[in-house]
């Protein structure tokens, strides 16, 4: 099951003691990763898929068998999800684009240009219960040769629909210098969007931004601050059965309540990248990306599930 660390949660509201279970541990699975990213549970596996992505690999880990390379090169493959037809959908670097993993284990592009233009590097992805995949594209897997190659960008970022029936691509929000993670809240009627910036730039905007979604499923209107993880920022985060968000930062990982208002702490050694809710049956264990190693912890929630 992998070491056993002391727990780190730290109290800031006191309801965040119902939440969190004192009596188990944050148990670090595995390490030794590069740079861990896009983390999604697959509840009919009982595993988690999750990304070394400067090593071109998709891994996969379970509690039966431990830790294994399930796609080998894999696109310098980024955040992922999974479809209504329990198919992974992925973001790639190498392909600037929005690829899926069909059931053949054969990979299909969903999306790769916008009105001729290439996509940038497809960072973080979300299914919607209507089959519609909504994307987030930053220039950050084209910045470098780390995590990609390094190449000129042809579209200003954005934050992308794709609808799931026509494959017609909509450019949902361009108020984005560095649009990241992204999630749905549980009645789907917000979509949560990491901005982490221009990272060119010496003090990059960062904060966590939320869309409204009207009656029609499409934004309300323009995208608002939400709330600012310190230390760190918001990169991925993961949602639970009541709307509380789950978020990446510099010292582990921030509970924050529907409203914002953070409500406790659950600290680790590195900074997290990225974090998702599995376990068969519940969904009440956290899965956290801590830079270079994979940690879990049972929590006293659920995570959320599609309408």
């Amino acid at each position: 099951m992998g070491d056993i660390h002391d727990t780190g949660f730290e109290i800031v509201d006191p309801g965040f003691r119902s939440i969190i279970l004192f009596n188990a541990p944050i148990e670090k699975l595995a390490e030794g990763f590069r740079w861990i990213e896009g983390l999604v549970w697959m509840g009919d596996w009982n595993a988690l898929l999750f990304q070394d992505l400067p090593r071109d690999r998709t891994m996969l880990w379970s509690e039966a068998s431990g830790l294994s390379v399930w796609r080998f090169p894999s696109g310098h493959a980024n955040g992922q999800a999974r479809d209504r037809e329990g198919r992974v959908v992925f973001c790639s670097n190498t392909a600037r684009a929005l690829c899926r993993v069909e059931h053949d284990g054969s990979v299909s592009v969903l999306a790769d240009r916008v009105e001729g233009r290439r996509l940038n590097s497809p960072n973080d992805v979300a299914v919607k219960s209507d089959g519609s995949i909504w994307f987030t594209d930053p220039v950050y897997g084209i910045a470098n040769d780390y995590e990609g190659t390094r190449q000129a960008s042809e579209i200003a970022p954005a934050v992308y629909r794709l609808d799931g029936a026509t494959g017609a691509l909509d450019n949902v929000s361009e108020a984005f210098a560095g649009p990241n993670g992204i999630a749905f809240s549980p009645d789907e009627r917000r979509l949560y969007v990491a901005e982490t910036g221009d990272q060119s730039k010496p003090d990059p905007v960062q904060v966590l931004r939320v869309l409204d979604l009207g009656a029609d499923g499409r934004p309300a209107g323009p995208a608002r601050d939400f709330a600012k993880v310190s230390p760190g920022y918001t990169d991925g985060m993961a949602i639970d059965e009541e709307g509380r968000i789950w978020s990446s930062a510099g010292d582990g990982v921030h509970c924050m309540s529907p409203d914002g208002t953070l409500l406790g702490r659950i600290r680790l050694p590195a900074p997290v990248s990225n974090l998702c809710f599995g376990g068969s049956p519940h969904r009440n264990r956290l899965f956290i990306g801590a830079s270079h190693a994979l940690y879990a912890v049972f929590v006293n929630t659920r995570g959320a599930r599609w309408p």
